[in-house]
């Protein structure tokens, strides 16, 4: 799994999509939105969630350490509280090369 950047950036997104650049369920991200606190998207006056890109981010980590890290819900809420901004820094970084080694595979893939 992978999380895929938003190819055009806007101010808000559904939860729609943010389960798909998750390849995750919206049942998911709203039972991660009930477990960590600091996960607090908008919500307009019909209820809905609107995410920002610092949801995304958010999101991102604990997609990373839950998902691809294996760590329990209790493990990763730990993790974000010892130290939150080293990590989101990681995730981040770990997030850009899987970007540029996503391209170097499409780009080999058509000069073959």
């Amino acid at each position: 799994m992978n999380y895929t950047k938003p190819a055009v950036e806007k101010r808000y997104y559904s939860i729609g999509e943010v389960a798909d650049m998750f390849e995750v369920s919206k049942s998911l991200i709203r039972f991660w939105e009930t477990e960590f606190d600091y996960l607090r998207p908008h919500k307009n006056a019909k209820g809905e969630r609107r995410f920002t890109q610092q949801n995304l981010d958010q999101l991102s980590l604990i997609f990373h350490l839950v998902k691809e890290r294996g760590f329990t819900l209790e493990g990763a809420k730990r993790e974000i509280m010892g130290d939150k901004d080293r990590l989101a820094k990681k995730v981040q970084h770990i997030n850009k090369l899987k970007e540029i080694r996503a391209r170097l595979i499409e780009m080999r893939r058509k000069l073959a």
